[in-house]
């Protein structure tokens, strides 16, 4: 019905028109064209006046009341180098709000002035070397004092970091869809990383553990905080693992593209803690609503402040969980926060390795396999009931793609259901509580039916295999730690009959 109303008003609109247009040609032919056309250029001029004035009234009313929203103007940015480009971001606005303020009046003005009159000439001027001075000569001297001040400023705050100077390297990598955070540990230096060191789930980043560096190198899971301290200076290198990513922190002036295969880095220094700048934003009117619209009575904008690390490239469809809490904290709270972070190769790479495959490496043996783990003796011993962890099947990021690594195990399972004709089994997908829920569901279930369609393909009759996705609600470790993500994101084997 609703579509119905708005064609037949569409097609009133057209009538209407159409018969507007035929009573102007009558009323034309009855007065004459001259007169008609006369009333129109007067019209016309007279309308663009009003557009001139209700324009610069919209321009300027609408940057007065969201004055309390920008950032370095009704809000202050939050690191040292930011106020340097906020001066610039000031000097060019002065510039270009004249300009366009100038020649907005000018074009309407002059349509007024100048409209069409009857005995009116035009006047043909080829060439006026003066005016063509004006606007070639200011403009240029304008430009060429906003490019210099720039490159003053970008030299400054894109300056890199002294071998001496104290500061913080922390590294960003980004991929679909999140960012992995590496700080350096009690060394403060950050090891290499190779991308041929790559392995999903388990050195997902490629960190080099051939280089002392990286034994205490700590890497933050998707969901965690980034945690820098105030009045340190910050050094981030940037990489990218798949997609070209941008590195934006607002409220701190710093962006930087990702680009795979072309580290980049950013610098600067915070000033403010996240506590600091949530009381700035305490009597600022635009921060006193509740910040979920829902709860009236819950927290205001203010109290639930953050800054936030996000994307600012369209990156694919899942770019909005790119999203991480950036918290800075004072020096000692940072310097607890850092002491109670383990390293990463200690919780996942430790007891996994043969004493001596690092040269700086005198660890244990590694450690046998628990009795759940998937592999031709589990199976073959084996009986109804029982559950098997596939620890070596893998999916790219983010999807339910298998990679090439996963064939070997999977493999196996073809193998075993040769053998066993009347085996039946389930197979089930299992994700971390990063994310939303109800995706991680759909992501598990994906991930399950692509094990079965690979089973499938190797010619298993599809009664004997079934797959299910349980998302997170079957962790088997702690969702606060890295290690404990690591191995809620699972596929499990579960023998229904045999």
């Amino acid at each position: 019905m609703t579509t119905l109303l708005v064609l037949g008003t569409v097609l009133l609109l057209i009538v209407v028109s159409t018969q507007i247009g035929k009573i102007s040609e009558l009323t034309a032919k009855i007065r004459g064209e001259e007169s008609v056309q006369s009333d129109r250029n007067n019209s016309n001029a007279i309308l663009g006046l009003f557009f001139l004035v209700g324009f610069l009234i919209f321009c300027f009313g609408t940057a007065a009341y969201y004055y309390k929203y920008m950032l370095g103007y009704g809000i202050e940015y939050a690191s040292s180098g930011a106020r340097k480009i906020q001066g610039l971001f000031n000097w060019t606005l002065f510039f270009t709000g004249i300009v366009f303020v100038l020649t907005h009046i000018a074009l309407f003005w002059f349509a007024y002035k100048y409209k069409g009159e009857k005995g009116r000439k035009v006047l043909f001027m080829p060439h006026d070397n003066r005016l063509e001075v004006i606007w070639t000569a200011i403009p240029a001297v304008v430009m060429c004092g906003l490019v210099i001040s720039g490159l003053w400023v970008w030299n400054d705050v894109m300056k890199d970091v002294g071998e001496t100077e104290n500061v913080l390297e922390i590294e960003a990598t980004g991929y679909q869809f999140g960012w992995t955070m590496r700080y350096p540990g009690a060394d403060n230096a950050l090891g290499t990383k190779y991308f041929r060191n790559i392995t999903p789930g388990v050195n997902d980043i490629g960190v080099d553990f051939n280089d002392v560096k990286s034994q205490d190198d700590i890497i933050l899971a998707g969901s965690e905080e980034i945690v820098i301290p105030k009045n340190k200076k910050i050094r981030v290198r940037i990489t990218a693992k798949d997609v070209l990513h941008n590195f934006y922190l607002a409220h701190f002036s710093t962006k930087m593209d990702a680009i795979p295969g072309l580290p980049t880095y950013f610098v600067f220094t915070p000033i403010m803690t996240t506590e600091e700048y949530r009381q700035s934003l305490k009597n600022n009117p635009a921060y006193q609503e509740p910040m979920d619209p829902s709860e009236p009575t819950g927290p205001k904008r203010w109290e639930a402040f953050n800054y936030e690390l996000a994307c600012s490239r369209l990156c694919g469809k899942g770019h909005f969980s790119m999203r991480r809490v950036v918290k800075v904290v004072n020096q000692d709270e940072y310097d607890k926060w850092a002491a109670a972070q383990k390293p990463f190769f200690t919780e996942n790479i430790e007891g996994k390795v043969e004493a001596g495959k690092y040269s700086w490496y005198k660890g244990e043996a590694p450690k046998t396999a628990t009795p759940q783990e998937f592999s031709a003796t589990s199976l073959e011993a084996s009986k109804a009931g029982d559950v098997l962890d596939l620890n070596h099947v893998f999916f790219a990021t983010g999807s339910s793609t298998l990679t090439p690594e996963s064939t070997k195990e999977l493999d196996l399972i073809v193998e075993a259901l040769n053998k066993n004709p009347k085996m039946t089994v389930e197979v089930s997908g299992h994700t971390d509580n990063v994310g939303d829920k109800a995706k991680n569901q759909i992501l598990s279930q994906e991930r399950a039916k692509a094990v079965e369609a690979y089973v499938e393909k190797k010619g298993i009759d599809t009664k004997r295999i079934e797959s299910i996705g349980f998302g997170d609600t079957k962790p088997i470790g702690d969702n606060s730690t890295d290690a404990g993500k690591q191995l809620n994101r699972r596929i499990e084997f579960k023998i229904l009959t045999k």
